[in-house]
């Protein structure tokens, strides 16, 4: 596998794990963990100015405006963790989002969401690249 593609699957895999520890108590035996819903939507943004804390606060803000749409079961918006430094780890991004949708039309009808799309013109200039990452339980 790719270096890049295995980078690709390991974020990917490390989201879904540490959703799987989110969902259920450290004591919970597996028939009392929380079902998660199947659809992962995971998106990374690297902004134009890195170094302005206010264009950070206004992705923050403008993603956390998301939280209002429908569709969406969950949603965490975070910046890059200090964990150890390790060849697999790419902290590159500046924000980074995780929503949790029932279903793929469900996370269709959120692209099309006029939230969504408010979000987006209101919020894209302030990126210079956007990774979006959608996965489905297997």
């Amino acid at each position: 596998m790719a270096d890049n593609q295995r980078r690709h699957f390991l974020a990917s895999a490390g989201a879904l794990a540490s959703l799987s520890v989110l969902s259920a108590s450290s004591h919970a035996t597996p028939s009392q963990a929380i079902s998660l819903p199947p659809v992962l939507h995971m998106v990374y943004f690297w902004l134009k100015n890195p170094d302005s804390q206010q264009d950070r606060e206004k992705l923050i803000t403008g993603l956390n405006s998301l939280r209002e749409i429908p569709q969406i079961k969950a949603l965490h918006v975070g910046v890059p963790a200090s964990t150890l430094v390790r060849d697999v780890i790419d902290n590159s991004f500046d924000v980074s989002e995780l929503m949790l949708f029932d279903s793929v039309e469900d996370q269709d009808a959120y692209q099309l969401h006029p939230l969504h799309q408010k979000f987006v013109e209101e919020c894209s200039h302030l990126w210079r690249k956007v990774i979006v990452r959608d996965s489905i339980s297997a």
